[in-house]
């Protein structure tokens, strides 16, 4: 799905946590993710410290969706 919605000329970030898995379906902006349980934050290490996990890593998918790519591109820290 993340190839036709960019073939419509809608950028589009997949941010998942098994990063071959995104490169094997074509994604051209990949966010890396936390972890299989919790993709977008840590719950472990509390409220506040997963909620700044989830503000940087939506921060770097907004970049990312900024940003011009010719190939595909993991976007790490």
């Amino acid at each position: 799905m993340v190839k036709e919605i960019e073939r419509a000329g809608i950028p589009v970030v997949h941010m998942a946590t098994v990063v071959p898995i995104s490169l094997t379906i074509g994604a051209n902006r990949i966010i890396p993710g936390v972890g299989i349980p919790y993709p977008l934050g840590n719950p472990p290490l509390g409220e506040e410290a997963s909620k700044k996990i989830r503000r940087k890593m939506v921060e770097r998918a907004l970049k990312a969706l900024q940003t011009e790519v010719t190939e595909q591109t993991v976007f790490e820290d």
